[in-house]
């Protein structure tokens, strides 16, 4: 009997292949994933802010990375969402989409990553991968910059997402080097943004 541990495509492709319906609830998925949600969870609301989306899609995912990384710092194991947010739903091929977009990639970081580190994917640092994404998760949500300025804070959590879920440390680490460069990226299009905003006026 295989006992490994699923890699993340693999978990990805039975998230997909467990949604049977066209519509699929934000509130199904979390309760479907349990005790593997943190990581996926990331990923799957990570993944739109890095590709092309409808408008309104990163607030969105922002609030529910947010609500997500904020139990995971608390240490809590069991999700909550709100009813308002369970009870949203989007359409399969949105997911399937997502999936199948970023499963190319995902299979690139498993031929190298491997579990290691593992105090960094610990109790304590998973309260500080929660924290980190609690961050990022508001500012795409409030500071919702057009055109790019989702992407760097949706790498930053895909990335963390990764390292959670494969427990490698090292690109856990490395989640928090681009999440540095993210929350950096966004204060200068902020800033840049706020300077345009005043040479018009």
């Amino acid at each position: 009997m295989d006992h490994r541990t699923p890699r993340t495509s693999e978990l990805l492709a039975a998230v997909l292949s467990s949604q049977e319906g066209d519509k699929v609830a934000i509130g199904d998925l979390v309760n479907a994933l349990r005790n593997r949600a943190f990581g996926i969870l990331f990923l799957l609301f990570g993944i739109p802010n890095c590709i092309p989306m409808p408008p309104g899609i990163p607030v969105i995912c922002g609030i529910i990375l947010a609500l997500i990384g904020l139990q995971m710092a608390l240490g809590r194991h069991d999700l909550w969402l709100p009813d308002v947010i369970a009870r949203r739903t989007f359409s399969r091929a949105m997911l399937e989409k997502v999936v199948n977009r970023s499963r190319p990639y995902i299979r690139k970081f498993e031929n190298w990553s491997q579990p290691r580190y593992a105090h960094v994917s610990g109790p304590l640092g998973r309260h500080l991968i929660g924290a980190t994404v609690v961050v990022l998760g508001l500012v795409l949500a409030f500071l919702p910059i057009p055109f790019f300025g989702n992407i760097p804070p949706g790498i930053a959590v895909c990335i963390l997402g990764l390292g959670l879920v494969e427990r490698d440390g090292l690109i856990i680490m490395v989640g928090y080097v681009a999440s540095i460069l993210a929350l950096i990226a966004l204060a200068f299009m902020a800033w840049a943004l706020w300077k345009g905003a005043l040479a018009i006026i």
